[in-house]
């Protein structure tokens, strides 16, 4: 299967209202507004096919690139890969989610996701806030370093207020993260939370919101998740 012929296929897969929805939240053209769902029927057929996926990627569409996050081999990224992946990633959706889902499935996610967050770019260091939330959501807690996890979470306490828009947000969900997946540092996460207080970040012409993070992590405390992992990051 060709990169051209996906290209082919998501375009008569695209949806109008779908597509309206995604550019306002950042994407845009050229791009089709494929629903995830149907990608998802895509990377069920096709499984894994790693060049393909970096081939998708490339195009710079964003229904290919978020495919192509499905259908990559985490492993065979390098980090030279997963560099250029998070230049090209425009937007959220790719920025925040795609390939942090794809950098914490390797090796290279936690190193990358530090050298991320010290970027000069708003997206990039978004790109490495999200991919450090995505490793504390798949790796065990013996793999986690949880001396540098509670300098993050002072660094945070201290900087949240100051940071570019999306990194707020995406510093916001690591706080979220924490509390969620590392069993031992939930309560600490709880603190940082409510010292920070209410985190402001624009979200467009949007009705999203900026999850409490008290409230969230303290919702999965109450139905007994704390500490259980994800197998993917993947959305």
């Amino acid at each position: 299967m060709s990169a051209d012929k996906i290209i082919q296929e998501l375009q008569s897969l695209g949806d109008e209202s779908t597509k309206q929805t995604l550019m306002r939240h950042g994407a845009r053209e050229p791009f089709f507004g494929v629903k995830v769902v149907d990608l998802k029927k895509i990377r069920k057929r096709i499984k894994t096919d790693h060049q393909l996926a970096l081939d998708l990627y490339a195009t710079g569409n964003s229904d290919a690139m978020y495919l192509a996050g499905m259908i990559v081999d985490d492993h065979r990224m390098t980090k030279t890969n997963l560099r250029k992946w998070a230049r090209e990633a425009y937007w959220s959706m790719i920025g925040e989610y795609t390939v942090p889902g794809v950098a914490a499935g390797g090796s290279h996610g936690w190193s990358l996701g530090l050298e991320w967050i010290e970027h000069k770019q708003e997206g990039i260091q978004a790109c490495g806030w999200s991919t450090l939330s995505a490793v504390l959501a798949v790796k065990p807690d013996d793999e986690l370093d949880f001396e540098k996890i509670e300098e993050l979470l002072n660094r945070i306490e201290s900087t949240i207020h100051d940071q570019l828009n999306r990194v707020r947000y995406a510093m916001n969900s690591f706080v979220i993260s924490v509390g969620a997946y590392v069993a031992s540092m939930s309560k600490n996460a709880i603190q940082i939370a409510a010292a920070i207080g209410k985190v402001h970040v624009s979200m467009g012409d949007t009705a999203c919101k900026v999850p409490d993070a008290v409230g969230y992590i303290k919702k999965i405390e109450q139905r007994g998740s704390i500490g259980e992992k994800r197998k993917t990051a993947k959305c």
